[in-house]
């Protein structure tokens, strides 16, 4: 899967499951490929997300909703995943 295949299938399954005003993706992979751990096909990435719904939820709550609807994605091609909530 390349980078943007993932993008636009997280964004959707964001959209899909919770009600947001916009959502950008930033794919921030360059800052792990020296990393001991780095494994080709992973990606890190750098979600912001503008929602009233999230933003009501305690930080650890928002956070935990975004990993459960990722889930797959975490497993499989996502290394690392920055969420910032406005």
């Amino acid at each position: 899967m390349d980078i943007n295949e993932l993008t636009s299938i997280v964004k959707k399954k964001i959209k899909d499951q919770v009600k947001i005003q916009n959502i950008i993706i930033e794919d921030k992979t360059f800052l792990h490929k020296n990393h001991s751990g780095y494994k080709k096909g992973k990606f890190h990435l750098k979600i912001s997300i503008e929602s009233s719904d999230l933003k009501k939820l305690k930080s650890l709550e928002s956070n935990k909703k975004i990993y459960k609807i990722l889930g797959e994605e975490m497993k499989r091609f996502i290394h690392s995943l920055q969420i910032s909530i406005t």
